[in-house]
């Protein structure tokens, strides 16, 4: 099992959850603001009146065989609009017995 933590621009969030549906991802925790900025290219995601926009954060705990599928359409979203940023990272869950 793996945890996929993704952040993105909020605009994206239509498209975020679209594409676990199409996977048929039920489970997520999401977080409607959160702040950043990307490590190397993109604009600032502040909140405040120089940089208005915010991002969003959700993680999700999938198969293994559902990584490669939903970071290909992460990949999808973050071609159509690069400035504006969407980042997936994928690390190793054990789930609670």
């Amino acid at each position: 099992m793996k945890a996929v933590f993704i952040s993105f621009y909020q605009a994206f969030y239509d498209e975020v959850i679209e594409a676990l549906d199409s996977l048929e991802i039920r489970g997520f925790t999401f977080w409607s603001e959160v702040q950043g900025r990307g490590s190397e290219t993109g604009e600032p995601h502040y909140g405040t009146h120089a940089w208005p926009t915010l991002n969003s954060a959700l993680i999700t705990f999938i198969s293994d065989e559902k990584v490669p599928l939903l970071l290909d359409a992460i990949r999808k979203l973050d071609a159509s609009a690069p400035q504006q940023g969407i980042r997936a990272f994928v690390m190793h869950a054990d789930e609670m017995k």
